[in-house]
């Protein structure tokens, strides 16, 4: 371990080779197990860090200053540039070397993912990446790149391989999801021209699509481009886990609904058709087993979502016939965790309504410490100001046992408002377009 930070240290040295001093720590930083990286990480924020020492004369300075003393700014300026992290010029070195801002990317993603389960304070190193990160990643550093037929292989696999929401088996199923009804766009950063940092997938469509095999079933609901009035985004993915909570997704959206507007004037609606991650293990199954103490949604109160007829068709499935809260929970949790429930007509029927309400208790009422949407995909969305109501929650929207398995086969339309568009496109006038290739 002391050996990787004596070689991280050497890299804020001016009198050294920087690019085999990088390559050297690169290499043995891969070798790493989460255990020694989280001591990495904590070495370098207690190892590099402001001397207390060096700033005191400062801050006597400061206070000796009253606001109307002339010499305040220029104290003010001196404390300035005295205070900002030592680690800032290292990382700085390190983005200008060949691989050195993909290296960067992985460091923060590490960093992120360890953070969550470490009992030390690792955000002092966080808030220097994500410093830099904002400056680095915003128009005139990354640009939109539409994925066709006519893309290189390369970058269609590798759009294959990513999409982590509707994967893929083959490059053919690639080549379906690509066509003038079927649209692919990726953001690359001009040091990383080789890899996307995040992509959208979008179908174009005549009214708002509610199930996922209508988008990606090769001979389902296509779209003749003049017919085309609405543009869904189906899948969104980010590549680089380096960069989530920096805002890409939302700058994506916005370029995408751009180019869409100039190149199909038509297109006048826009929504997404998102899954809904963690609805059954994570918030549902547990109500039902009782585990409800972190939700609004409570074990005793799964049974006001259901008419009589509903619970008597649920029972009766079970083989239940004395009705009771309990039973009914323990049928539901039964029904669900066997996804052979979806082909049985009688079991959709009764099924339907109460689902679609939880989901959407989960999506608008849910919260998490930070007072925002529990569900993340509902927190992105929402927070892009995008808006959602009971009729968006659709019931086995995708009926794959993937679907059935992360959310009953809920899928949910969040729909992005008129006004929303025009506070972006403000906002590409102000800052300027970014390039489309």
């Amino acid at each position: 371990m002391s050996d990787i930070l004596k070689i991280f240290l050497k890299l804020g040295q001016e009198d050294t080779n920087e690019e085999v001093s990088f390559q050297v720590m690169k290499s043995v930083y891969e070798t790493l197990d989460e255990y020694q990286k989280e001591r990495f990480f904590k070495n370098i924020i207690e190892r590099i860090e402001i001397s207390v020492e060096d700033l005191q004369p400062l801050l006597d300075e400061l206070s000796d200053c009253s606001k109307d003393n002339p010499n305040l700014p220029g104290v003010l300026s001196e404390l300035r540039s005295h205070i900002v992290s030592p680690r800032l010029n290292i990382f700085r070195k390190i983005s200008r070397l060949p691989g050195g801002l993909k290296f960067l990317l992985d460091f923060r993603g590490d960093l992120l993912s360890i953070q969550r389960f470490s009992q030390s304070n690792l955000k002092p190193l966080e808030s220097d990446l994500t410093l830099l990160f904002e400056l680095w990643f915003q128009e005139g550093f990354v640009y939109l790149e539409e994925i066709t037929l006519d893309s290189s292989y390369r970058q269609i696999e590798l759009i294959k391989k990513s999409d982590l929401v509707h994967p893929m088996n083959s490059i053919e199923e690639m080549g379906q999801r690509l066509g003038r009804d079927r649209r692919c766009f990726a953001l690359y950063h001009r040091l990383i021209p080789y890899e996307p940092i995040i992509f959208i997938e979008v179908a174009l469509s005549k009214g708002i699509l509610r199930n996922i095999a209508d988008i990606i079933n090769r001979d389902k609901n296509r779209t003749e481009e003049k017919d085309a009035d609405t543009a869904i985004f189906y899948s969104i993915n980010n590549t680089q886990n380096g960069l989530t909570g920096l805002g890409m997704g939302k700058m994506l959206i916005g370029q995408v609904v751009d180019y869409l507007k100039e190149d199909n004037e038509k297109i006048k609606k826009f929504a997404t058709l998102s899954p809904l991650p963690g609805f059954w293990k994570r918030y549902f199954k547990p109500i039902l087993e009782g585990k409800d103490e972190p939700f609004i949604l409570k074990h005793m109160d799964v049974v006001s979502y259901f008419f009589k007829k509903q619970q008597e068709k649920i029972m009766a499935y079970a083989g239940l016939q004395e009705f009771n809260t309990e039973q009914l929970n323990a049928s539901l949790l039964s029904i669900l965790s066997d996804e052979s429930w979806s082909e049985n007509k009688e079991l959709r029927e009764s099924l339907h309504d109460p689902l679609v309400k939880v989901a959407y208790t989960y999506i608008s009422k849910e919260k998490n410490l930070k007072n925002k949407p529990l569900n993340p995909v509902a927190n992105f969305h929402l927070g892009n100001e995008a808006t959602v109501s009971l009729k968006n929650v659709n019931f086995l929207g995708n009926p794959t046992s993937k679907g059935l398995d992360e959310s009953c086969g809920i899928m949910v339309n969040y729909i992005y408002t008129s006004g929303w568009l025009a506070r972006i496109q403000r906002s590409l006038k102000r800052f300027g377009k970014m390039e489309v290739t």
